[in-house]
């Protein structure tokens, strides 16, 4: 089982990547430091301002994984749905229009 801060260091470095490969390309490390403050006292990222594919995050996720030792399903999945769901870059998804039904 890994710790939580190692959880935390995995996550922040899937989302340093995913700036860095994302279209246009970001240090996230300064879009943090520069981020404006909302009347909550969050830090606010225009994440939809950048985008990645979809495919290429899976595979940068994976590898921070791998880099990190995470093995357990569970941490895997937490890690995923942290990025996915957290401040990453959008998403450009697969083509659908060639899926059959």
């Amino acid at each position: 089982m890994y710790s939580k801060k190692t959880m935390e260091k995995a996550d922040l470095e899937c989302f340093r990547r995913l700036y860095k490969e994302s279209t246009p390309s970001a240090d996230f490390d300064k879009l943090v430091e520069e981020a404006e403050i909302n009347e909550w006292g969050q830090k606010v990222i225009d994440y939809m301002a950048y985008e990645i594919d979809e495919d290429r995050a899976t595979e940068i996720v994976n590898e921070v994984a791998k880099e990190f030792k995470i093995k357990s399903e569970w941490q895997k999945k937490s890690l995923n749905a942290n990025v996915w769901l957290g401040c990453s870059p959008k998403f450009k998804l697969k083509d659908a229009s060639n899926v059959k039904e």
